[in-house]
């Protein structure tokens, strides 16, 4: 039986996971209205993978018997002043939500709830992945951002990316 503690932190990080596919919509929109496609392209991409996340966490719930209460998302509210603050945001998101996937596994822990701790093995994983890929961004950007040939090649890298739909079995 799932932990009610662990549940309610599921149940509250599928609400954390819908807000960071929201802050990442703000960031394509941003990259977009200023031409860069390829930037925009990426964080949708970004946006519908932790759209995955929760969906995989609700449908987790569900699975051991637990229901699932939807809060309100709040609006990212960002008000981007140049290129490289939505990378250097996203990476502090990244970092953050990595802090609350260890408390999750944290809790886990504590209860002896081995099937929880291996379900967030995966998210373990892939918040690793999340931090890597956000700092490789503001690594390169901070390479190659300010020569406009720069930037016009690190956009049509990132217009390459495509979706692949997270391959966790409940």
């Amino acid at each position: 039986m799932l932990d009610q503690k662990v549940a309610e932190l599921l149940n509250d990080q599928i609400n954390k996971e819908l807000y960071s596919a929201y802050l990442y919509l703000d960031i394509a929109n941003y990259y977009i209205d200023e031409g860069l496609n390829g930037y925009g392209n990426w964080y949708n991409i970004q946006a519908q993978e932790e759209q995955d996340h929760a969906m995989l966490m609700l449908k987790y719930l569900q699975n051991n018997g637990h229901s699932v209460t939807l809060g309100a998302i709040e609006a990212p509210g960002c008000d981007f002043k140049n290129f490289k603050e939505p990378i250097e945001k996203a990476y502090e998101h990244e970092r953050y939500v990595t802090s609350l996937i260890n408390n999750i596994y944290d809790a886990a822990y504590a209860a002896k709830d081995f099937r929880t701790m291996q379900f967030l093995d995966w998210f373990v994983k892939e918040q690793g992945e999340e931090e890597q890929n956000t700092e490789d961004q503001i690594k390169r950007f901070e390479l190659f951002g300010s020569d406009p040939k720069g930037l016009y090649a690190l956009d049509n890298e990132l217009a390459g990316r495509t979706y692949a739909a997270p391959s966790l079995t409940l």
